[in-house]
């Protein structure tokens, strides 16, 4: 962290961004230890869950790397998890699925409605690189990050099939071996999800100050 404080000098702080620092932190040190002892330390490994972590993080040190690198993840993932709980809602099923969870009563509702920071975390996120600026190192971190997931994923259960490490999204089977089937998906995350925010991105956006 000391590394990436050294490349960023700090932005000047507003008042709405010292506050947005605050929130981040009481946020992630009441969700982290509730959501770990409620779903299992296996459960945290998700990129989502991840994502918050560092987002988080990169908001209490004001680090523009690691709010980019998750501007990059959070919209994307709180705009589906988002449509399947409508469409859940609206017609009784699941668009894509992954929020069955969400109505299960064997979990308290106050616990399953935690899992609401996907619809604030996107918003939080772009706000933040209105005043951080976007870093375009996000793309080979995120990229990184991903990956490393997927492998630690990968000597999990497959029953868990985190981060799909196991079977992916659309088919719902093995892509190959784990070699390949993990390159396919990591792969396929560059391709179609990473890559093109990010060029949304450097455009939108004023880039952060001596990004490399």
């Amino acid at each position: 962290m000391a590394d990436l404080a050294s490349h960023e000098p700090m932005p000047t702080e507003t008042k709405s961004f010292a506050v947005a620092r605050w929130a981040a932190l009481i946020w992630v040190l009441t969700w982290f230890p509730l959501y770990t002892w409620s779903w299992g330390w296996r459960n945290m490994l998700h990129l989502c869950d991840v994502s918050v972590v560092l987002a988080c993080l990169g908001l209490w040190f004001r680090q523009s790397l690691l709010v980019s690198s998750q501007a990059l993840l959070a919209p994307l993932v709180g705009v589906i998890w988002s449509l399947d709980v409508f469409w859940r809602i609206v017609t009784g099923h699941h668009l894509v699925g992954g929020t069955e969870y969400m109505w299960d009563a064997r979990y308290a509702l106050w616990l399953r409605l935690l899992s609401c920071f996907h619809i604030v975390l996107p918003i939080v996120v772009l706000w933040a690189l209105q005043a951080l600026g976007y870093d375009p190192r996000a793309l080979p971190l995120q990229t990184a990050i991903t990956g490393l997931l997927l492998i630690v994923s990968r000597f999990l259960s497959p029953q868990l099939n985190i981060n799909y490490a196991f079977r992916d999204p659309l088919l719902h089977r093995p892509l190959g071996p784990a070699p390949e089937h993990l390159l396919v998906i990591l792969a396929g995350s560059v391709a179609f999800f990473f890559w093109p925010t990010h060029l949304l991105l450097v455009r939108a956006f004023p880039l952060a100050s001596r990004a490399e």
